[in-house]
C-alpha cells in the first residue's frame, strides 16, 4: 500500500506551519536541519517549540535569519537548490514549487519570470520552509500528498511596496492557476500565504484519500487568535485498497436471424 500525507488546512497553510507539521508528525529536528544542511545556504537557525494555539498542542517552526539579504531573483534561488546535495526528486520539487511562485509574482507584478524579485518569497527563510517542507514529506515516507480546500481568510496584510488585499495577490494567482478549491471561513487575517500556497498548489491534489491514520502532526502558526486554533494537521497514513474485481463485457451484432433462432441463443 502507499504510504500518503493529507493537509488539512483548516485554518490555513503557511510554509512554518508545514515545517511544524512534519516536526510534529515523528521527525526529529535535528534530522530536518542534517536535510537543509545540504543546502549551500547559510545566516540562519532552525528550532522548533511545542505550543498551544486555541487549546491545542502543536509545534511551531521558527526559522531565525541572521541579518539581511538582498531580494533574489528566480534564478537565484534555483542556483541554490540545483547545487544542493538534496536528492534529485526535491530538487525537482522544489525547482517546480519556486517557478510556480515566480511565475505568480510576475503575472501579479507585470513583470516577467526572470527579472521578477521574490522578496520575502525568495529570502532565506521561504527556502527553507519549501526545501524543509519536501524533505520532511520525503522523510515521512509521503509518496503522495493530498490537501483539502483552502480557507483564504479576509482584511489586508503589509506587502514589501504598502499594504495588500487579503489574500495576498500572488496567493490568489497560485490558487486560480491552480483551480484549487477555496472555501469561506469567518476567521480575518491572512491564513494561505504565498510559500504555503506554492507548496500546495505544485504537490498536492485537492481531494481526501481513503487512508488508515498512522500519525498526526500539528504545525502552529506564529499567530494565536483567540477562539481558533491556528494549525495545520498533518495527516499520515496507508491508503485504502481499492476493493474491485475484474468483469467481462461480451457483446454481438445480431443480423439476419429469425426470432426462433435468437430466442434459442438467448437462453443458451
Amino acid at each position: 500500500m502507499a504510504r500518503v500525507a493529507y493537509l488539512d488546512c483548516f485554518s490555513g497553510v503557511s510554509g512554518d506551519m508545514l515545517l511544524g507539521a512534519v516536526i510534529d508528525a515523528g521527525i526529529p529536528v535535528e534530522d530536518l536541519r542534517a536535510e537543509l544542511n545540504r543546502l549551500p545556504l547559510d545566516g540562519y537557525g532552525l528550532s522548533a517549540t511545542r505550543v498551544k494555539r486555541a487549546g491545542i498542542a502543536a509545534t511551531h517552526a521558527c526559522v531565525d535569519v541572521r541579518g539581511e539579504a538582498a531580494p533574489r531573483t528566480l534564478a537565484d534561488v534555483l542556483q541554490v537548490i540545483e547545487a544542493s546535495s538534496l536528492p534529485a526528486v526535491d530538487r525537482q520539487k522544489g525547482v517546480a514549487v519556486f517557478q510556480r511562485l515566480a511565475e505568480a509574482e510576475a503575472s501579479v507584478h507585470g513583470d516577467t519570470v526572470e527579472t521578477v524579485h521574490l522578496h520575502d518569497v525568495g529570502a532565506i527563510d521561504a527556502i527553507v520552509d519549501v526545501m524543509g517542507a519536501i524533505s520532511g514529506l520525503r522523510l515521512l515516507g509521503a509518496e503522495r500528498v493530498y490537501c483539502s480546500p483552502l480557507p483564504l481568510g479576509d482584511g489586508e496584510v503589509p506587502g514589501p511596496h504598502g499594504t495588500l488585499p487579503v489574500p495576498a495577490p500572488a496567493t490568489l494567482e497560485l490558487v486560480r492557476r491552480a483551480s484549487a478549491p477555496v472555501r469561506a471561513v469567518s476567521a480575518s487575517g491572512e491564513l494561505v500565504t504565498p510559500t504555503g500556497a506554492a507548496i500546495v498548489t505544485t504537490l498536492a491534489s485537492f481531494t481526501r484519500p481513503e487512508m488508515t491514520i498512522g500519525q498526526v502532526g500539528y504545525g502552529a502558526g506564529s499567530r494565536d487568535p483567540e477562539g481558533r486554533p491556528n494549525v495545520l494537521r498533518l495527516w499520515i497514513g496507508e491508503a485504502a485498497e481499492a476493493h474491485t474485481r475484474p468483469m467481462l463485457l461480451i457483446e454481438t451484432n445480431i443480423d439476419d436471424m429469425t426470432g426462433e433462432i435468437l430466442a434459442y441463443v438467448h437462453e443458451k
